[in-house]
């Protein structure tokens, strides 16, 4: 089985509308991410523990010029990663060449700054001012540019997953299955199959409506309500759905279209291989300044771990390219019960 086909029922669209360009005066890089503070930090001190190497005698003397130079280039690298975050919002408003050059100029301030905090601390014979602001922008050019790069891979993945999700959403057999339960409930309950024709409308419109870089998780909520009251016409008994939702954690910011297909998964390898169906429970919990999601389902006695986790790997990354390191994402099957547990920032 191909765990990333969710949902997948329509397989000629038509000419879909092409993804909207990116503004040419969007964030060009981010640094207040956690990631980024600590790829930047453990860049500068790479820089300088090779640096400390020259003129060095033997690993002690390397080891004392490795503490006088990250006592100099650290605040300087913690004051540029500041103040680039502080500035965030009014970076976004200039062109890129700008927001380079800002970036650049910054890091060369930066490098003055911590050649002062050298000649306070040091007091060496020649103070190498212009060295310091040359090496600053340099580390500052790398930084940016390797930044930059890592927004830039953003677009090309999440339209990948994008056209994964138009191109395999909605099963024919999950659409014929709805439809025909429909059917079978105009007669017998008319407000119901009422109602199951407005939760498969709802979810085609939030699959087809192009929803940006990121959603509340209270809406990824609503939309996996819909598909399992869609899934509970059709498994009756035999989907049994328990909620259990934080309203403090609505907030978080998540990848669009991203818990639907974990849900899917659980009734797929969950309740379709049982005849006596399966448990299904969704738990958001805000814990501090961190947001923990849980999708959790039984499984049929015997069966391990199914499928291929293309759809899982694809949730994976993409809370990866959201949150960075900030994002969680773990696996596990325990006693029957099979668990997908998620963190990401509050």
């Amino acid at each position: 089985m191909n765990d990333s086909q969710l949902l997948s029922a329509f397989q000629e669209l038509g000419p879909q509308p092409a993804r909207q360009k990116r503004d040419p005066r969007a964030l060009v890089f981010d640094a207040c991410q956690l990631g980024v503070v600590i790829r930047a930090v453990l860049f500068v001190e790479a820089v300088m523990a090779v640096g400390a190497m020259f003129g060095a005698t033997g690993f002690f003397g390397w080891l004392e010029r490795l503490a006088m130079l990250s006592g100099a280039a650290l605040p300087g690298t913690l004051g540029w990663l500041l103040i680039a975050c502080c500035l965030k919002r009014l970076l976004a408003r200039l062109p890129p060449t700008a927001q380079h050059a800002f970036g650049v100029a910054l890091g060369a301030v930066s490098g003055l700054y911590g050649c002062g905090l050298l000649a306070l601390v040091a007091r060496p014979l020649q103070v190498p001012w212009t060295a310091s602001a040359f090496t600053g922008g340099l580390l500052s050019a790398a930084l940016v540019a390797a930044l930059a790069m890592r927004a830039k891979g953003r677009t090309p993945a999440e339209t990948t997953a994008r056209l994964a999700e138009l191109q395999a959403r909605i099963r024919p057999h999950f659409l014929f299955n709805s439809l025909n339960s429909a059917i079978a409930l105009v007669r017998e309950d008319p407000r119901r199959a009422e109602s199951l024709l407005e939760d498969l409308s709802e979810l085609f419109r939030h699959v087809l409506v192009d929803q940006g870089e990121s959603v509340t998780l209270a809406e990824e909520v609503q939309v996996a309500r819909r598909y399992l009251a869609v899934e509970e016409v059709r498994f009756g008994e035999r989907l049994r759905v328990e909620w259990s939702i934080d309203a403090l954690a609505g907030n978080a910011r998540v990848p669009a279209l991203f818990l639907q297909p974990l849900v899917e998964n659980a009734v797929k390898h969950g309740v379709e291989p049982s005849p006596t169906g399966a448990d299904v429970k969704v738990t958001t919990q805000r814990r501090g300044g961190v947001v923990v999601i849980k999708v959790t389902n039984t499984v049929p006695s015997g069966q391990g771990r199914p499928g291929h986790g293309l759809a899982q790997d694809n949730v994976r990354n993409r809370l990866r390219l959201l949150h960075d390191v900030e994002a969680q994402f773990q696996t596990a099957l325990i006693d029957g019960r099979y668990q997908v547990r998620m963190e990401v920032p509050a």
